[in-house]
């Protein structure tokens, strides 16, 4: 019996230093896991883009192969945004949300985050190898583009906003590279102006967001001014739509009964309009977070997704 004030443990509760270290290793894989940052996979499914467009997703060896490439940018990604955590260190720590990243809250160390995205980034490279050399070659490119957007582009201003949009170009062009899909003009022009929106809106939300403070986490905020933020991003929409007006009406064929492809423009617009208006309001948000966050988004992406995908598999 025990004695006064003392009580045994419950059954099956864990206790002693043998509990603490599990407890620790869970907390150290959890923290790599958030480092990895697996919300913004949802950036990867640009892939899928061009194969889509061509309609050739159906195919059984296409699909394998955009898949792998899927994973190859996924697995590059996380292994980049732990490097590039370990390396910010110090200026993540003096950012009102970056230093929750578990590198600079303490969950896991610098070394081991280095070593698991050296890791990640060999695997991501095999991965690519595995589909085709010309996916390598992308993959390879994306991954030294993001070495020297983190040593030196981030901090030339103009640059490092069309660095950021390039990384988005990339994965829509790794998607027909991985399956030998020829790119129309059109495509890149939506591609890069859509990303490039994307990318001044996010820029535009720092700025607002970190106020006085904000060269100390990123200089280049130093020389923007919010007008100038904004102006770009209200070219880059209207480029983007213009472009994608143009296109979706060439797409269609002539004297076609099922004009699926004009009639996306409308959710494509919505999506648009949309986005631009939460950028208003939801400041430094994350491109990815805004969607997996709004119903409107996602109700027009979804409308998008059907009516195009019916212009491709059933003739527009």
């Amino acid at each position: 019996m025990p004695g006064p004030g003392l009580r045994r443990p419950p059954v099956g509760a864990a206790s002693g230093p043998g509990a603490a270290d599990t407890a620790s290793r869970s907390a150290r894989a959890a923290g790599i896991v958030r480092a990895a940052r697996p919300r913004q996979w949802l950036k990867n499914v640009l892939v899928f883009a061009a194969p889509g467009a061509a309609g050739v997703l159906t195919r059984p060896s296409v699909a394998v192969a955009v898949g792998l490439a899927f994973v190859a940018f996924c697995l590059v990604a996380s292994g980049t945004y732990l490097l590039n955590d370990a390396r910010d260190l110090e200026a993540d720590r003096r950012h009102p949300t970056k230093r929750h990243r578990p590198i600079a809250a303490g969950v896991i160390s610098p070394r081991l985050a280095v070593a698991v995205g050296v890791a990640l980034l060999a695997v991501g490279l095999g991965v690519a190898a595995i589909v085709s050399l010309k996916l390598l070659a992308v993959v390879g490119g994306y991954l030294l583009l993001s070495t020297a957007y983190t040593l030196k582009l981030r901090h030339l201003a103009v640059l490092d906003i069309a660095t950021v949009a390039s990384f988005f170009i990339i994965r829509a062009v790794a998607g027909g590279v991985a399956v030998d899909v020829p790119l129309s003009r059109w495509f890149l022009i939506v591609a890069s102006f859509g990303s490039l929106f994307m990318v001044a809106g996010k820029r535009a939300g720092e700025y607002a967001e970190l106020g006085d403070d904000r060269t100390a986490t990123r200089a280049t905020l130093g020389v923007y001014s919010l007008t100038y933020l904004r102006e770009i991003r209200v070219i880059a929409a209207a480029v983007t739509l213009l472009a994608y007006c143009l296109w979706a009406f060439e797409q269609s064929a002539p004297g076609s009964a099922h004009p699926f492809f004009e009639l996306s423009i409308v959710p494509f617009v919505l999506f648009i309009l949309r986005w631009a208006l939460l950028l208003e309001s939801e400041r430094e948000r994350a491109p990815e977070d805004l969607v997996l966050g709004d119903r409107g988004l996602q109700a027009a992406a979804l409308a998008w997704a059907v009516i195009f995908g019916l212009g491709v598999y059933l003739g527009g």
